[in-house]
């Protein structure tokens, strides 16, 4: 038997599984049956990144497993059932019966409606025992791999106002809080900008904080509200496809007095836009420049077809390390300046480059771990599938004036092997490489495995696709030497995870 959906259940939690979720599991009073045994649970995409994925002990002895979104190790929980499948359940926390000493009061009073900070109600020192635990938890149950030397986690100085760039959309309709539901004064319409609540697409969490990036942050986005309120003007609709505001995004350099606002719009205003960049300059002197991208398609990105300069240079300046580097409105950027120093210090000292050494960074992007290693080796090469970002590659190069880098287009769903022929590329000493989370496509491991790099530097943000792919590699006679994760996001499930192999 098992609880079925909608239920009420009670439970113990014993253990936190990848990707925040308590552990517990549910017996009825049928007594055990002696031959039951443990089955894996199946894995839906192959990549092992959710906890359908995890290979914790389903239908057993101990009982059925339920995962509980938002309940830690130690708590006795009432849980409601959302998900009941053969060998395992979803249930979201409904009430704690008995408390964590782990669990701290949030930090935030959108906290358990957004999902921008999931974990900010647990002491941060048992996010970091969770992250490590659970990184090779993810080795040993997707890659069956345990043996190498497990570095200590290196966590974050900064939990709070820690990223260097938000996305906020504007919506027409706005999710209500518990304490506002059935309210006759409370409406949720009109126009709105904030966070999207998880899984909900057509309406906005209307923010009156976020700890995610600054206090100034907090204010830009209020006026920018209270503006366009004013002026009357609507948020672009996915279903009607009318309106004029889409998002509202905000880039702060960490190591300069850098600020950028960019307002993403349906269609192009000029009188309407250099108004508010008018006035958005006269309320916070601090901002550094100003740009609109505007966006005529359908799709909800916060990227333009093309960009109108309202005010200052069109990009900021930060630095990672002794590097500086140019950010434009759709640049990408590690999106926690003081983490990625960090992330990048542990790729070199992992690299153990001597000066002399070819390397490939593979997934490139702007070139930022390129860059920062340029000073240690006598030739880079960098592959990376998307334009814009070989372009910001070659700005951040001439910044650094490292010419010693070279940066080529190249398909990683595809094989690069082409571009190091017509190219005459030398065969590398060392990969680099950070896949998106689905991990490196079956080319790019092929490519990988035919080059045999003697030592490879696999950066990531998803351990359990890291996990799948080291298997691999591991197979064709790499040795997976060590490995340390960096926390990039305190107060998320997000973990960062780096790993050296050697042949």
């Amino acid at each position: 038997m098992k609880p079925s959906k909608n239920s009420i259940v009670e439970l113990l939690v014993e253990s936190y599984a990848f990707e925040g979720k308590g552990v517990a599991f549910w017996k009825d009073e049928t007594p055990a049956n002696p031959e039951t045994t443990v089955t894996e649970i199946p894995s839906d995409n192959g990549e092992g990144s959710s906890s359908e994925n995890q290979d914790s002990p389903p239908v057993n002895e101990r009982g059925y497993v339920v995962f509980v979104q938002g309940a830690y190790p130690g708590e006795r929980v009432l849980a409601k059932i959302i998900k009941s499948k053969s060998n395992f359940a979803e249930a979201l926390l409904v009430e704690i019966l008995e408390k964590s000493p782990m669990r701290v009061e949030p930090n935030c009073v959108h906290f358990g409606v957004c999902g921008g900070c999931k974990q900010q109600d647990l002491l941060y020192s048992e996010q970091l025992n969770h992250k490590q635990q659970q990184v090779a938890q993810v080795f040993k149950t997707i890659g069956g791999i345990t043996e190498y030397l497990q570095e200590p986690i290196t966590g974050a100085d900064k939990q709070f106002y820690y990223r260097n760039k938000m996305e906020f959309s504007f919506a027409n309709r706005r999710w209500l809080m518990n304490h506002e539901a059935g309210q006759p004064d409370v409406t949720n319409i009109g126009l709105f900008l904030g966070l999207h609540v998880p899984r909900v697409f057509d309406k906005i969490l209307d923010l009156e904080e976020c700890k995610l990036q600054s206090p100034i942050s907090e204010e830009i986005v209020a006026f920018t509200r209270e503006y366009f309120i004013e002026k009357g003007l609507e948020a672009y609709s996915t279903k009607t496809h009318t309106g004029y505001l889409k998002n509202l995004v905000i880039r702060q350099s960490e190591h300069t007095s850098d600020l950028m606002v960019n307002l993403v719009t349906a269609r192009e205003e000029q009188a309407i836009v250099f108004n508010y960049a008018s006035l958005l300059r006269e309320k916070f002197p601090q901002i550094t420049t100003i740009v609109n991208n505007i966006n005529t398609s359908k799709a909800q990105v916060a990227k333009g077809e093309f960009e109108v300069l309202l005010y200052g240079e069109g990009k900021i300046y930060d630095k990672i390390g002794d590097y500086k580097f140019g950010i434009s409105a759709n640049s990408f950027f590690q999106t926690n300046t003081l983490q990625a120093e960090k992330l990048y210090a542990v790729a070199l000292e992992y690299a153990e480059l001597k000066g002399d050494e070819v390397v490939y960074d593979l997934y490139c992007g702007a070139g930022t771990i390129t860059t920062y290693l340029s000073k240690h080796c006598k030739d880079l090469y960098g592959f990376e599938a998307v334009p814009d970002a070989i372009m910001d590659a070659e700005v951040n190069k001439e910044l650094n004036d490292a010419s010693h880098l070279h940066f080529y287009m190249a398909d990683l769903y595809k094989s690069f092997l082409p571009v190091i022929t017509a190219n005459n590329i030398p065969k590398p000493d060392v990969v680099v490489l950070d896949p998106p989370r689905s991990g490196m496509h079956p080319v790019t491991l092929s490519d990988i495995i035919t080059i045999k790099p003697p030592k490879i530097v696999y950066i990531s943000c998803n351990p359990a696709t890291q996990a799948r792919d080291i298997k691999e590699l591991l197979a064709e006679g790499y040795k997976l030497v060590k490995m340390r994760a960096v926390d990039m996001f305190p107060n998320t499930y997000h973990i960062e995870n780096v790993a050296l192999l050697v042949l």
